[in-house]
């Protein structure tokens, strides 16, 4: 396993340094994400949304919700009953409720303050769990794995959309040079916490993505595991059902 990448040097733990640094960036954390990615984010959120299509299930857990694009964009798509989002973010949080008031999306969507690692729901809840680009930022990934598959139904699925590390060149390259120079550059320009976009190519680069992570998934006892590779494999979509 990768040696533990911490958006800070100092002693509080992983999720306690996750969690300040995502209340220090949340007021522009949107923008940054779309603008970053030049828009493209929005289309792996629809493709990792779209493996869900035929389950149709009606009650989501979205983890690692943060401002609760992915949630919106479930609920535009898959019609749910209800999706709940949980974060360890109380900043994040905060504009997600913003927009749910706005969009007057009370009733099919709420966010609750929540730690991946001890999810604050019974055994066989969910029909569906979510995490986009939140899984590696858990402290503990296995644990974190164990407990999304504790409140999914049997039969229900996990999606997990997350970067991964393209190996082809010149993608690789360019990637690299991207994720190191360019994100950090603009994270300080426009972020009140610079360290935060210097540990996005740091913990994206610890992250065992791939076939590694769906030896996870299957050790936390999810099974009919996939990962699909997006865009030259600077990004994927990972599956399993309980």
């Amino acid at each position: 396993m990768s040696k533990t990448v911490t958006p800070y040097q100092n002693q509080a733990t992983k999720k306690e340094q996750v969690a300040d640094m995502f209340n220090n960036i949340s007021k522009t954390y949107d923008f940054l994400n779309h603008f970053m990615s030049l828009g493209i984010d929005i289309i792996w959120r629809k493709k990792a949304i779209n493996e869900l299509k035929q389950d149709k299930p009606k009650l989501i857990l979205d983890v690692a919700t943060g401002t609760g694009d992915f949630a919106f964009e479930a609920l535009k798509m898959l019609k749910p009953e209800k999706i709940i989002g949980v974060d360890i973010s109380a900043g994040m949080l905060s504009i997600a409720d913003q927009k749910i008031k706005k969009r007057a999306l009370g009733a099919q969507f709420e966010v609750k303050l929540g730690d991946s690692e001890k999810l604050p729901f019974e055994d066989n809840q969910f029909d569906a769990v979510t995490v986009a680009y939140g899984v590696r930022n858990f402290e503990n990934l296995e644990k974190g794995l164990t407990d999304i598959q504790r409140v999914l139904k049997p039969g229900g699925k996990a999606v997990v959309l997350e970067f991964s590390k393209p190996k082809g060149f010149p993608v690789k390259q360019l990637y690299n040079f991207y994720f190191n120079y360019v994100t950090p550059g603009i994270g300080k320009l426009f972020s009140k916490d610079a360290r935060a976009y210097t540990y996005l190519p740091e913990s994206v680069a610890a992250f065992p993505d791939g076939e590694a992570f769906r030896t996870i998934m299957n050790k936390s006892g999810f099974r009919d595991t996939k990962v699909r590779p997006l865009m030259f494999g600077i990004c994927s979509i990972y599956t399993g059902v309980k």
